[in-house]
């Protein structure tokens, strides 16, 4: 959004001696209401907006292509996928085949059909957990930087305190103490931990924005607060909310995974942390099953490529 919104100088009727002028909106009726546009609608360049960002952020454009490759994945895969990958056969330890394109486990489960089920698992959670910190991050972030004063204070304070405790320590200790064992409880833990970083980022965007001139003629002109803060601020921070979701949901996938691999998710489910916990109870790389724990690293690796090269 341009901090400069295109307006005309309309002249009103003389009313004595002084004549006034009126800025209006071209696009907009004498009502405020802009033609072919209903009340609700999305504005569709910020998706044309959100497009240009790609295209011009290389980086953001590599993490949006992995995590897209990841659903794909996770919403085909167990279309393709021939065995039920909780099947116990006695092809114990088989290298790819045609009948087994990724193997098979200890127990004689198809790795393939593993993965494809275990991304859906793992990618579905991670997108959750995602969404729940993005969201936590971005109200946090945007309310403390458009406020200040008490609420910035109290909020900035909070910020600090999650941020000084080491989240995957933490995760570990929740996970270990919480009676259920589920994804859902590795989502929430993980959820808890992982939004201070993001709402600070959001914080200090939200002060500078602040100062500028648009923001000022909103408030001016009597618009509510709301709307500055969802319609005026939040879609100029589109790119760093989209990148922060991202980064947040490959480290959600990721912490995920190391928690179910230390046995505190439910190892029962298949997912990409059960796989690594399985592969090292059988001791996969002992025995010469490659195929086995090294599919597993080489997921993991990645995910790496976006966390470490494209951040």
């Amino acid at each position: 959004m341009s901090s400069t919104p295109p307006f005309n100088a309309t002249p009103l009727p003389d009313n004595g001696d002084e004549q006034f002028m009126v800025l209006t909106d071209p696009d907009k009726d004498q009502n405020g209401y802009q033609p072919g546009k209903k009340p609700g609608q999305v504005r569709p360049n910020l998706l044309l907006r959100f497009w240009r960002i790609l295209l011009i952020n290389p980086k953001m454009m590599t993490g949006c292509i992995i995590v897209g490759l990841f659903i794909i994945m996770a919403i085909f895969g167990p279309l393709i996928a021939r065995y039920d990958p909780n099947t116990l056969t006695t092809d114990i330890l088989q290298p790819p085949s045609p009948d087994h394109w990724l193997g098979t486990t200890q127990a004689g489960q198809d790795v393939f059909a593993q993965l494809m089920i275990g991304t859906r698992s793992s990618v579905f959670w991670g997108f959750v957990a995602g969404i729940i910190v993005t969201f936590i991050y971005v109200i946090v972030g945007l309310t403390s930087g458009y406020f200040g004063g008490l609420i910035d204070d109290i909020l900035t304070f909070i910020t600090n305190v999650f941020l000084v405790l080491p989240g995957f320590p933490l995760a570990l200790l929740l996970a270990a103490y919480i009676p259920y064992k589920g994804p859902l409880t590795v989502a929430i833990v993980i959820a808890l931990t992982g939004w201070p970083g993001h709402a600070r980022v959001i914080r200090a965007q939200s002060l500078s924005m602040r100062q500028r001139d648009f923001i000022g003629a909103s408030q001016a002109s009597g618009i509510s607060t709301a709307k500055i803060i969802f319609e005026e601020m939040l879609p100029n921070m589109l790119a760093i909310i989209a990148a922060g979701f991202v980064s947040t949901m490959l480290s959600v996938v990721l912490a995920a995974a190391g928690l179910e691999f230390l046995g505190l998710g439910d190892i029962r489910s298949v997912s990409w942390g059960s796989m690594f916990y399985w592969a090292q109870n059988g001791q996969a790389l002992i025995q010469g099953a490659w195929w086995w724990f090294g599919l597993c690293r080489a997921t993991r690796g990645w995910i790496d490529l976006y966390q470490h090269r494209y951040r």
